[in-house]
């Protein structure tokens, strides 16, 4: 027998808004691991104090990524993430439907990484804001033995920034003009530069200087801060000061189908390039997967010299999964060791050379599963 619904009810039905309808896995408000507490659980366990998020890029030319700082404990049973806010620029473009609120964002750390709703906002940018691993991977440098005080300064200077910017404060100790995101002059790597330099003391980090340019975006930034330069100069100054340090690996989740609404190329999130985030060189420009140069090669090699897990998402599964590659090399070794080898391809890559490198690269390209090279037996399962 076939019902018949009433015509009032089959009419609304066709006007239910899309947000009713169930969201993918991988995509904003859809199911997250069931396990994230868990493994966040199992990675805490080791007594890191901080941790530098080195975000990739997802554009095929020029992509330098994002770079963000986690302090443990900022929240109870998480890290606390502080995130420069793109869209926190005061542009027409970004007035309305974009969230705003503050320049430095403060965000759980699983929620930075792994979880698919916001609890800043509706407007929160998810792949950004929030999720990251659906969009691309990302490397976190946890750093030991920094003192309380330390961690303690660079909460008040974030927390300051974000007083200047609500503020509308220009010409700072930190900025020369108004305080709000600029791409090429306060951005992600500049601010938490500044937080280390002004608010921990780190007197000798160098923090580039800032020109005007009005054309070229490329061109402008010679004279911007990247991120990875960024995430180089701290792990050096780390070193001096005596503080250990290993890497974590959060690798991307390679099969969300999420499409960023705000984004004018509307592709997959699965489909962005997934690519290690460039120093400034004449690689900057290179496509994924074609770095060439030493400092790029240097940044790659040091990083996977100093790894100790990477940390996927089973597509199968839906369950986040913990991996031991290796027993991390201490900075100094580690550092010699991507000197060496850096150098050594390099040359042999502007000679056109066909060669095995002698350095292992930390994720580059969109499949980047067998990285760590992992056997079956190497896998965590905390």
């Amino acid at each position: 027998m076939r019902l018949k619904l009433p015509l009032w009810l089959l009419v609304a039905s066709l006007f239910l808004p899309a947000a009713t309808l169930a969201a993918d896995f991988g995509s904003k408000d859809g199911p997250e691991p069931a396990n994230i507490d868990q493994i966040s659980e199992f990675l805490r366990k080791d007594p890191y104090d901080l941790e530098l998020l080195i975000s990739f890029g997802t554009s095929k030319g020029g992509s330098a990524g994002h770079l963000a700082l986690a302090i443990r404990d900022g929240v109870p049973g998480d890290d606390l993430v502080y995130s420069a806010n793109f869209y926190a620029d005061r542009t027409d473009k970004h007035a309305t439907g974009f969230y705003t609120k503050d320049l430095m964002v403060g965000i759980p750390k699983k929620e930075y990484l792994f979880k698919t709703t916001s609890s800043l906002d509706d407007t929160a940018s998810f792949g950004l804001d929030f999720g990251e691993i659906y969009k691309r991977s990302v490397i976190g440098v946890r750093v030991y033995g920094v003192p309380a005080n330390e961690k303690e300064a660079l909460v008040a200077y974030f927390n300051r920034i974000n007083d200047d910017y609500h503020q509308q404060s220009s010409n700072t100790e930190y900025h020369d003009r108004e305080i709000k995101y600029d791409y090429m002059h306060l951005n992600c790597a500049k601010t938490i530069g500044v937080a280390f330099k002004f608010g921990a003391g780190y007197q000798d980090l160098e923090i580039s200087g800032v020109r005007l340019f009005s054309r070229v975006r490329v061109v402008a930034a010679a004279n911007a801060n990247i991120p990875t330069e960024m995430a180089m100069k701290l792990i050096e100054e780390w070193h001096k000061r005596g503080f250990g340090m290993d890497v974590v690996l959060y690798k991307k989740y390679g099969a969300s189908t999420y499409i960023d609404p705000h984004e004018e190329e509307q592709v997959m999130f699965k489909d962005l390039p997934n690519r290690f985030p460039s120093v400034l060189s004449r690689d900057f420009r290179r496509e994924q997967g074609a770095y060439e140069d030493f400092d790029n090669l240097y940044a790659m090699y040091l990083l996977y010299n100093m790894g100790k897990y990477s940390v996927l998402l089973n597509e199968r599964t839906k369950l986040l999964a913990t991996e031991k590659s290796k027993n991390p090399m201490p900075y100094p070794g580690a550092a010699e060791l991507a000197k060496r080898s850096a150098k050594s391809d390099s040359a042999k890559y502007r000679r056109h050379l066909l060669f095995k490198p002698k350095g292992t690269r930390i994720g580059e390209t969109a499949d980047n599963t067998h990285l760590y090279n992992f056997s079956e037996s190497d896998k965590r399962a905390p």
